[in-house]
């Protein structure tokens, strides 16, 4: 429904706008979360295990489904920021000013951000899992490339909207 609308606004033919909900459908959501998943089921199940459990427990392993149910759950908020309250506010984002470019990188980082920890939160529920303060690691990539973003004047809705609709 999000890129329905992101089409009727923005987009120029009946093809185009069908080539950008199956891709803001099937890449955005399902492969770049089969690669994500796949990369937090890596490497919850290769490194963050714990290794040295008492005798009455039993080695467990993370499901990979887990993995995308995390990734699914994590994508609802991101999608309700990036996708609806960005289309809302993007006749103010998508200007030519310092002020849209700041609250433009802003918006993407609290987005980004908040679906890291979200991340955190659903590996960092299994007792099996130790030293999942890793999935954080993103979050601390985004406040050190913010003042850059911001300093350069770089608008991630323009540049977005951009790929997406030419």
């Amino acid at each position: 429904m999000a890129a329905t609308a992101y089409c009727v606004t923005f987009g120029d033919n009946l093809w185009h706008s069908l080539l950008t909900i199956v891709s803001a459908v099937v890449v955005d959501c399902l492969l770049l979360g089969i690669a994500i998943a796949t990369a937090g089921w890596l490497i919850a199940n290769r490194f963050l295990r714990k290794k040295n459990l008492p005798q009455h427990q039993v080695e467990q392993h993370l499901e990979w489904l887990y993995a995308f149910d995390v990734h699914c759950n994590s994508y609802l908020p991101l999608f309700l920021l990036l996708y609806v309250l960005q289309f809302l506010v993007s006749p103010f984002l998508l200007w030519k000013s310092f002020l849209s470019a700041t609250l433009s990188c802003v918006l993407y980082a609290v987005s980004l951000s908040y679906y890291h920890y979200l991340n955190f939160l659903g590996y960092s529920a299994l007792p099996f899992l130790e030293r999942t303060e890793v999935f954080l690691w993103p979050i601390g990539l985004i406040v050190l490339a913010l003042p850059f973003a911001v300093l350069t004047g770089f608008n991630p809705a323009r540049f977005v909207l951009s790929i997406y609709f030419g």
